[in-house]
């Protein structure tokens, strides 16, 4: 059994696996696939060539916490997903945001509202994206990373596992910091280690290395390698290992 609604348009070759619901105005592209106990909320737009696995829910309105800062912008527009995209099992991907194409997405992610995801960017199993984050065009985010609201990452980033973002200096004890709250600028090219922890509002210049385990507690100098609690730089990147050098 599957509900499709009379207004969903469904391009060539759509797949729709077992009790799935597919809610008003959503548009399929061609040779979709769509698992098992999938739901599609409202108005999202899918482009083709795109796999969605079971028990995912996508295009979901965010409703917040009666005590949350964030407030629900009831003009969010409909979820986009672009071509070639694959999202994993019991994934949740939030209205107002866009998705690129042949984009990756892990089992047990989740995407805010109002985020930018670029083409080719890799998200990781059990990855956590807040609300108004953009992710530049082959980036790589691993499993079980954090990345807060207000973070802008930009092209060809490498974050490892359980990397940790900031935003807030006053973790919710101030009206002050809604005024302040401010996510890593994260440049091209970066490389940010397993289980680092940056600060809200740093910038991570391009090329620069964070090793793993570092804290980030100011700007970065670019193309320097930076280690310790707190990350201090001590060498520079090596020109082979730097994007204008592949290998």
């Amino acid at each position: 059994m599957k509900i499709i609604h009379e207004t969903v348009k469904q391009g060539e070759n759509v797949s729709i696996g077992y009790f799935s619901v597919i809610e008003e105005g959503v548009i399929l592209g061609d040779n979709v696939t769509i698992g098992n106990h999938v739901t599609i909320c409202a108005g999202t737009v899918i482009g083709s060539n795109v796999t969605i696995l079971d028990h995912s829910m996508i295009g979901r309105w965010p409703k917040p916490a009666k005590t949350s800062t964030v407030k629900v912008d009831r003009a969010l527009p409909s979820l986009k997903i672009g071509d070639g995209t694959t999202i994993g099992a019991n994934t949740v991907l939030y209205r107002g945001s866009s998705i690129g194409t042949e984009v990756m997405i892990g089992d047990l992610a989740s995407i805010r509202e109002k985020c930018a995801i670029g083409d080719h960017v890799v998200v990781g199993r059990g990855v956590a994206i807040e609300n108004e984050v953009t992710i530049g065009a082959y980036t790589k985010i691993q499993t079980n990373a954090y990345i807060t609201a207000y973070t802008t990452i930009e092209e060809r980033v490498f974050i490892a596992p359980t990397v940790t973002t900031t935003n807030d200096n006053f973790m919710g004890r101030t009206k002050e910091r809604l005024k302040l709250v401010k996510g890593p600028y994260i440049k091209k090219g970066s490389r940010v280690g397993g289980a680092s922890i940056l600060l809200p509002g740093v910038t991570i210049e391009e090329e620069t290395f964070v090793g793993a385990g570092a804290l980030i507690n100011r700007d970065t100098e670019p193309a320097k390698v930076y280690v310790g609690v707190p990350a201090k730089p001590i060498r520079d990147v090596p020109n082979r290992e730097k994007l204008e050098n592949p290998e």
